[in-house]
């Protein structure tokens, strides 16, 4: 079941970073008193009263993009800018949280943001949708709480009137945004593998699609960032049932063009969430590059599996020491993703596409593996016998046992008499313990340690 998705949407420097932030519980999005400093939208989990779901900063319009008047003119460039960012929030949010700043007042930019958020929202069994939350920030003291009241010239009801940095008001408005949330209707059972195709724009994503479904399924173009949605295609592969999410390219922070462009990077990570396993495309011409690692840590942040697919592998000039070279550069690049595998493809050719969805579908199995209690503190024992737990102040790492809790990914809780003397690096060699045996090819692995007394 899917959670709900929160958009904060607003002119530049009204503090949506830093109502982000507080929501998300960790500071995620950098936060600086610069108009436009948040470059690209931030996606993170949060929760209220047990009701969880997502949330994405939308980053600040820069008031100064392509040399145009600044914000308060209400330019035609800034107009074109925010009816981009609003209406794609629109479609693809379950809630909008329309910050504005207290310290300033109702602006022209404002009342252009809240008129386009509602010409946009649609009425569904008769109200409109998505709820939007009109939110006034940085209202620190209570004259400024009482001057609030003049946002409801902006149509949206009634202005919540909060401090983000300091958390005032903020539990009244959570309050609000869980109670407009849909109610949750069990989702029909999608019992197909879904594998995300993801990378940086013109990495062949598009071309990889059509090849694997056998149509022209998608735009394929060398325009980086052709590829808007998400796009879902079902085939079968020897009667198992599987979807291939296309998305659009991630580009890194810094490089995300405003309006649409940046709601298609919501999109993609939307699809990562959704998927079993990403297949993780790189431009072998280009070489791993900063996009390209920042697209993996996404895909690990969200606990997939992952196949690495070099791509455009027959444009590379090649002598007998290439492939080892190559494949050394990705490991080494992508350590983090050491257990991956990496397949030299050419979307454009054919070549060893036909590798790819075996492959994805092999990890996905691994997956899904588990392993019995028995044998896992088997390993656990020969583990601590070839290299004893570690110890501090005195105190020494006790295991008393361990037993896989679940799959998908696979998550194993560890006993112990005191979790703050798991070392991480103790715990990554128990988790390669764990691999050498029973391998997990492609995915990551969770462990977890948890006291129990002696």
């Amino acid at each position: 079941m899917s959670k709900p998705i929160v958009a904060l949407v607003g002119r530049p420097n009204v503090g949506k970073s830093t109502l982000f932030n507080r929501l998300a519980g960790e500071r995620l999005a950098i936060v600086d008193d610069t108009p436009g400093t948040t470059r690209d939208r931030i996606f993170a989990e949060s929760d209220w009263n047990g009701i969880a779901f997502d949330i994405i900063d939308t980053g600040g319009i820069d008031p100064q993009h392509g040399g145009k008047t600044p914000l308060s003119t209400g330019s035609v460039d800034f107009i074109e800018q925010i009816r981009d960012q609003a209406e794609v929030a629109i479609l693809d949010s379950d809630a909008v949280l329309l910050l504005t700043d207290g310290s300033v007042g109702v602006t022209a930019p404002d009342r252009e943001v809240a008129d386009i958020l509602r010409r946009h929202q649609k009425i569904v069994n008769g109200v409109p949708w998505p709820p939007i939350l009109l939110v006034v920030n940085k209202c620190e003291s209570a004259s400024r709480r009482a001057e609030a009241s003049q946002f409801y010239e902006l149509g949206l009801g009634e202005p919540f009137a909060i401090s983000a940095s300091q958390g005032i008001g903020t539990g009244d408005l959570l309050d609000a945004l869980v109670a407009a949330f849909p109610t949750q209707n069990e989702e029909e059972e999608d019992e197909s593998v879904k594998i995300a195709i993801v990378g940086k724009p013109n990495a062949g994503k598009s071309s990889l699609l059509n090849r694997l479904a056998g149509s022209e399924r998608s735009i394929v173009s060398p325009i980086p960032g052709t590829t808007r949605d998400a796009v879902d295609t079902h085939i079968e592969v020897d009667g198992l049932p599987v979807t291939l999410i296309d998305t659009a390219g991630i580009r890194r922070r810094g490089q995300i063009d405003p309006g649409v462009e940046k709601y298609s990077v919501l999109r993609a990570f939307k699809a990562i969430e959704r998927s079993d396993v990403a297949l993780l495309m790189i431009d072998a011409q280009a070489g791993i590059t900063a996009q390209d690692t920042h697209i993996a840590g996404f895909v690990l942040d969200a606990w997939k599996s992952t196949v690495v697919l070099v791509n455009k592998w027959d444009a590379i000039d090649k002598d007998s020491y290439t492939f080892e070279a190559y494949t050394q550069h990705v490991r080494q690049e992508l350590q983090f993703l050491d257990y991956v595998p990496i397949l030299f493809i050419s979307a454009l050719t054919g070549q060893r596409v036909d590798q790819v969805l075996p492959m994805a579908l092999r990890v996905q199995e691994e997956r899904l593996r588990r392993i019995s209690t028995s044998s896992l503190n088997q390993i656990l024992r020969k583990a601590q016998d070839v290299h004893h737990a570690p110890s501090h102040s005195g105190r020494t790492l006790k295991i008393f046992y361990a037993t896989q809790v679940r799959s998908d990914p696979p998550t194993f809780m560890i006993y112990v008499n005191d979790p703050k003397l798991m070392h991480f690096s103790y715990m990554r060699y128990l988790e390669n313990c764990i691999r050498k045996e029973y391998g997990f090819l492609g995915t990551p692995i969770h462990i977890v340690s948890k006291p129990r007394r002696e």
